[in-house]
């Protein structure tokens, strides 16, 4: 395991705490259309992963275990003691890791766009994407992660969006971004998600090629206590393409799901 990151953050609003987490190559803004409809209700703790936006780079790799610690450290220094986690894509393979090692810190969970259950065609697609990028290079692989993203309504008349997300995957590290890339790929919730007892909202796009709606709706089967909403059209980048409707779906959930009292 390598050292803990301590991660810059930002806090913002008011109310009971909720964390947000990132994806491959993104950071903290990647939230920025969704906080307007957070942060009356929340206080909102985002952050940059390991080697991404503001925070420092890691040393060597590091594996999921290093980015739940990173996450518990940004909950310390934020001071906050139990809290609703919402992760997108590897952020909620993070989210669901550290809702399995800290239970009694977690509140709910919010599990968007995120992957489990791949079936053997889409374990080959994946680990061809990352081939691909480690033999030819990031950009080799820009272009069809970005029609993976984005829909092309979104594209054509938001194409500013699209490239602002690929100059932000290219701006970051190449060591980190394939070693976040490789988690993504190489893990498996499967196995955990049945210990994982807080109430969790799994949401997709209908049209995300990752987080498929196949496989989220067997993550939401097999979570104790899950609810399952899937996005009309919405591709991987549903946080940029609809950040409201993503934000007005967590608020509903946990307001929905009030905390039980210790």
């Amino acid at each position: 395991m390598a050292d803990v990151i301590d991660c810059e953050f930002s806090v913002e609003g008011n109310g009971p705490a909720l964390v947000l987490i990132h994806g491959v190559g993104a950071g903290r803004n990647t939230w920025a259309y969704a906080l307007p409809l957070l942060t009356p209700h929340f206080t909102v703790v985002t952050y940059d992963l390991r080697g991404h936006g503001a925070s420092p780079l890691p040393l060597g790799d590091f594996g999921l275990e290093d980015l739940v610690a990173d996450l518990e450290r940004v909950r310390q220094r934020a001071g906050i003691g139990r809290a609703h986690f919402v992760g997108h894509s590897l952020g909620g393979m993070i989210a669901s890791a550290y809702a399995l090692k800290y239970p009694h810190r977690v509140l709910s969970l919010g599990l968007v766009s995120t992957s489990a259950f791949r079936g053997q065609d889409d374990i080959t697609a994946v680990q061809g994407r990352l081939r691909t990028m480690e033999t030819q290079g990031i950009s080799a692989g820009l272009q069809q992660l970005t029609e993976r993203w984005f829909t092309p309504q979104f594209i054509g008349q938001h194409p500013e969006v699209a490239e602002a997300r690929m100059n932000q995957v290219l701006a970051t590290d190449p060591h980190v971004f394939l070693n976040v890339f490789r988690i993504f790929a190489q893990t498996e919730m499967s196995g955990w998600l049945g210990d994982v007892t807080a109430p969790t909202l799994v949401m997709t796009g209908e049209g995300d090629p990752s987080g498929s709606p196949d496989q989220n709706r067997q993550i939401a089967k097999a979570l104790p206590n899950a609810e399952l909403v899937i996005l009309p059209k919405l591709r991987h980048s549903l946080l940029l393409e609809a950040g409201d409707t993503v934000a007005r779906n967590i608020v509903r959930f946990i307001a929905a799901h009030p905390p039980e009292p210790q």
